[in-house]
């Protein structure tokens, strides 16, 4: 059973810390590795691929030392976010090079392009790729050494709807298998439809960690802030702040609106338009204010 254990791990790039005193353990099956663009999760998969060396702690592989360790290597297969392809080769033969760095040869690289479904385009040169097929190949050149532990880097980016369900079932197939599958993603209904195990970061820090319903749970509770405008809102204002449902109601007077943090989901969205239709209140906007993946993992890591 393989399993990357990350200990108190920074790393940081002259003055920017992009990874801060992170601890997670990652086993066999799915993980999602989820935050905001910017969180560090390129970073952390670059460690635990052997690109990077922590600046502090350690990133190991079953308790062996990944960074500078060729045997580890071996066992590892990773999907990087950019690019870094050759468009003059064609799929074939880029899966060919990369199978034959791991001292293997054609066949290899023949069964990965069928693992990921490219045999079709194989011949034809990568410049000639959509941005789905590109990342496709690059998964073929993953799993020629038919790796341990696969780390994959936002890999849904650029797939259409066909593409994103073949490889959602070949990773949940390989974490069936019991290998190490991680993958990261800043789009939370994707990590839910794949992960069986999720790992939050944000800003660098470890944020949360757990199933799919855990980290749900953590995000329906956190308090939600609208942006109200209607034809009477001090009227409105009174009726609401009554109300356990809410929190705090502020008078926008630049907005010409409410802003009202209801810390009871469910009861404010049904409290909301009974209120209006009894005081008879037009209900002209209402709109959630922090529904970016910013405000929605900033609330995690204080959680």
């Amino acid at each position: 059973m393989t399993t990357i254990e990350i200990d108190h791990t920074s790393r940081w790039f002259g003055n920017v810390v992009a990874v801060n005193d992170v601890s997670m353990t990652v086993g066999p099956g799915v993980t999602g590795l989820l935050g905001p663009n910017g969180a560090g999760k390129s970073t952390l998969i670059n460690m635990m691929g052997g690109f990077l060396a922590p600046s502090t702690g350690k990133v190991t592989l079953d308790g062996r030392t990944i960074w500078r360790n060729e045997a580890v290597y071996k066992e590892i297969g990773i999907v990087p976010e950019r690019e870094g392809m050759y468009d003059f080769l064609t799929g074939r033969e880029f899966v060919v090079a990369n199978a034959e760095l791991q001292g293997l040869g054609g066949a290899e690289a023949q069964r990965a392009l069928a693992t990921v479904q490219m045999e079709y385009a194989q011949d034809r040169k990568i410049a000639t790729y959509s941005k789905g097929m590109r990342q496709r190949v690059k998964m073929a050149s993953a799993l020629v050494h038919e790796p341990s532990v696969l780390l994959l880097d936002e890999p849904f980016n650029g797939m259409d709807p066909r593409q994103r369900m073949q490889l959602m079932e070949l990773l949940r197939r390989m974490g069936a298998e019991g290998r190490t599958v991680l993958f990261s993603s800043h789009i939370l209904e994707e990590v839910e439809q794949l992960a069986s195990h999720i790992e939050v970061i944000v800003a660098g820090r470890h944020a949360a960690s757990g199933d799919f319903r855990k980290i749900r749970r953590l995000m329906k509770d956190r308090p939600h802030r609208y942006l109200v405008r209607s034809s009477d809102d001090r009227a409105l204002a009174a009726a609401l702040i009554a109300d356990p449902s809410t929190a705090g109601i502020e008078v926008d007077l630049t907005e010409k609106a409410l802003r009202i943090q209801a810390v009871d989901f469910g009861r404010f969205t049904e409290l909301l338009p009974r209120v209006a239709r009894e005081r008879g209140i037009r209900l002209l906007t209402v709109s959630p204010s922090d529904e970016s993946l910013e405000s929605v993992f900033s609330y995690l890591v204080a959680a």
